[in-house]
């Protein structure tokens, strides 16, 4: 029976601090990849240079042991803010990996939240973000997360996959039905499930993109408008930021969260028209 866990990030780093995750970090920054390929494939993305910045992270590490990591934000006429980045210290068992994109307001196709990284365990987490109220539009939830609800639940009969429960009661609001939260030991078996669910659920995203009916363009101000609020407070609410603090200071971690979210972009938003 697999353990649910409930111990914040920061408290099961601290409890194994020295794990040698090198080579579990480069077949999971893989993954990512070969994501990213595709999303930049379908896409006309722009690169900002808010985040040139952050190119590199070794340059501003203030750990002891040498930590890394990259952010790189994009925008383009469908796509109003992507992030592909990764934190951490890989020889010191910890490591966090992102990629998230939310859409322009031309539809209602959720938006893309997908994160892997090593606490030492693998660390999984990935959601379709609605953008509407699912309780009070059952149709959307029909459409969108119907399909991916025996994921979910063959997840959760997985004895590899352990359940992992934020104590943040934000973060368990922002997160889905079908949304995938778990830890699991780095086994091969396990590192190529979790590829095949990613990118299984990376392609079901692009086809529902592909597949999208357009939005009203009365209404697509107010879409932007909350997507941009949501996507805010779950980056600066991530009870994971202190972990970025410690790695960088203080300073530099707050700078990293305002790019995450959008708060420093240079290029224009999509007007959706």
């Amino acid at each position: 029976m697999s353990e649910r866990i409930l111990t914040p990030i920061i408290d099961l780093v601290e409890q194994s601090p020295n794990v040698d995750n090198r080579e579990v970090f480069n077949k999971l920054w893989a993954i990512l990849a070969e994501m990213d390929a595709k999303i930049r494939a379908r896409f006309e993305l722009t690169l900002d240079p808010c985040s040139d910045r952050f190119a590199d992270y070794r340059d501003i590490s203030v750990a002891e042991q040498r930590s890394e990591g990259s952010l790189k934000t994009y925008s383009g006429p469908e796509v109003d803010w992507y992030v592909h980045s990764y934190i951490g210290s890989p020889e010191s068992t910890f490591t966090n990996m992102h990629i998230t994109v939310s859409l322009g307001p031309q539809s209602l196709v959720p938006n893309f939240g997908f994160a892997l990284g090593t606490v030492p365990d693998l660390f999984m987490y990935m959601d379709y973000l609605p953008r509407v109220d699912l309780i009070a539009n059952p149709e959307y939830a029909d459409r969108y997360y119907t399909e991916v609800n025996e994921e979910f639940l063959d997840l959760q009969a997985d004895d590899r996959f352990n359940p992992f429960i934020s104590r943040d009661l934000y973060t368990r609001i922002a997160m889905t039905p079908t949304a995938v939260g778990y830890t699991a030991s780095s086994t091969d078996d396990v590192i190529e499930k979790v590829k095949g669910i990613s990118m299984s659920r990376l392609n079901r995203w692009l086809s529902w993109v592909d597949e999208a009916e357009a939005t009203p363009v009365k209404d697509r101000a107010a879409i932007a408008a909350r997507d941009e609020r949501i996507r805010r407070t779950i980056c600066e609410r991530d009870p994971a930021n202190n972990l970025g603090e410690r790695l960088f200071g203080k300073e530099n971690a707050e700078a990293m969260v305002a790019t995450l979210w959008g708060g420093t972009r240079t290029l224009p938003r999509p007007d959706g028209t």
